[in-house]
Formats: structure tokens, C-alpha cells, sequence
């Protein structure tokens, strides 16, 4: 029997802190194209659905090659609203019409330095896997263990102050949540968190991982994106 997946990008109209920012021009496109870009570009989902209450989001996203089958409820599209909420809402919009898939991957709209490949590889480790979710992830740029706060007199505090005399290459690697995509096993369920034992990381490099929540988050993944498609250009001209 073939295995069906299906990407959806949440992309709602209202962000505070970077306005209309799914739509938002990044190196000459809109910012949720990179996403649906990618997701098309790995050639394993049966469709890729955009999200989203706004009409112009949804208008952009079908000009980009996604199909947006409905526009999200009000309910759905406030501050409040989690992300599970919403892909439920939409796994239950496809089932109903009878469309009903084995695996499903979240793809962020604010994602310009995804790449279809490590989408394939989430896919291909979770088939091959009893786990039940498959995540981005990239490594910590420094030991978290030597890392400190500042306490209430502005003064530096260490969280682990056993560790300061010890050399960084003795502490263990530790890794962060990527931001991208979320793959999982449609109808399984889990008591751990993402981050935990029924999830497979997919580890992508540092310089493919930026957040993009705000201004000088964006003018930092726009460089990033310029670095990496200079690269790809110098080793693969045409």
C-alpha cells in the first residue's frame, strides 16, 4: 500500500512584531514561497495545504503552488491559537472529504533557509522508525553547561558553576529546536514532549537555521540566505 503525506504550512494574517510577515518581501519573494518552495521541491507529499484566515496569504500561497483548500476559522487565528489546534482542524477538513494521510509535516512559513532534502530525510527516518515524530534540530554553537544569567543586581550567576573549570570539548554536545518542520505519524499519539524519546532529530548545520522573529532576526537570516546561495552558485555554476 502507498504511503501518503501531506505538508501544511500555518500562515496567519496577523503578526505584531514583523507586520503581514509571512508575505513579507525576503530577497525578492515572499517569505512563506520558501516553504512551500521547499516542500515542493522534496517531491514526497501528496499535497502541500497553506492555512491561513487572510485572503491575500492564501492568494500568494496558491501563486507559489500550494493549494489552500479553506480559509481558517476566526477562532482559529488569534494570539492564542497553538499550532497543534491548527493542523488538527486541517487533518479533520481532509478526512472529512475523505483524504486521509499516513504522515503529515508541519512546515513553518517563516523558513527561507529550508531545503527539500532534509525534508526527505525526516520522511525517510520516521518510515523506517517506530518513533512518531521527526524534527529540525541543529546543535548548540556553545556549551550550554558553562553558560550563566544575570541575577537581580545585574551581576553574573552561573547555572552549573562545576562546570567553569572544565574544557568545552569535555562537555557534552547539546542541540536546539531548529524552527522548520515537524514530521509525524498521523493517528499516533505520544505522552513526551517533541524533544523527547518518541521523536528522531533531523540535524541540519548552523548556518541553515535562523528564527525570524524580528527585524534584526530577518536582516541576519537575509545574509545568511545570501552567504548560502553564493556558496551553492560557486560550487555549482551554470
Amino acid at each position: 500500500m502507498k504511503t501518503k503525506a501531506v505538508a501544511i504550512i500555518p500562515a496567519r494574517g496577523g503578526s505584531k512584531r514583523i507586520p503581514r510577515k509571512n508575505i513579507k518581501l525576503f530577497h525578492g519573494k515572499p517569505l512563506i514561497a520558501y516553504s512551500i518552495q521547499a516542500a515542493l521541491d522534496a517531491n514526497i507529499f501528496e499535497k502541500v495545504i497553506v492555512t491561513t484566515d487572510d485572503e491575500e496569504i492564501a492568494a500568494i500561497a496558491r501563486e507559489y503552488g500550494a493549494e489552500v483548500p479553506f480559509l481558517r476559522p476566526k477562532e482559529l487565528s488569534d494570539d492564542f491559537t497553538n499550532t497543534k489546534e491548527v493542523i488538527d482542524h486541517a487533518l479533520k477538513y481532509l478526512e472529512d472529504r475523505g483524504e486521509k494521510y499516513e504522515y503529515m509535516c508541519t512546515i513553518y512559513a517563516t523558513a527561507p533557509l529550508l531545503q527539500g532534502r532534509y525534508l526527505v530525510e525526516g520522511y525517510e527516518k520516521l518510515r523506517s522508525s517506530s518513533a512518531i515524530n521527526a524534527f529540525s534540530c541543529t546543535s548548540m554553537p556553545f556549551p550550554i553547561q558553562r553558560t550563566f544569567k544575570l541575577d537581580e543586581n545585574g551581576r553574573c550567576e552561573m547555572f552549573w558553576p562545576e562546570n567553569y573549570p572544565k574544557r568545552s570539548q569535555d562537555l557534552e554536545e547539546a542541540y536546539q529546536d531548529a524552527g522548520q518542520f515537524y514530521w509525524s505519524k498521523v493517528g499516533k499519539y505520544s505522552s513526551e514532549v517533541m524533544f523527547g524519546k518518541d521523536s528522531i532529530p533531523v540535524i541540519l548545520p548552523r548556518h541553515l537555521v535562523q528564527d525570524i522573529d524580528t527585524l534584526e532576526d530577518w536582516q541576519r537570516a537575509e545574509f545568511m540566505y545570501e552567504a548560502v546561495m553564493k556558496t551553492t552558485t560557486d560550487e555549482h555554476p551554470n
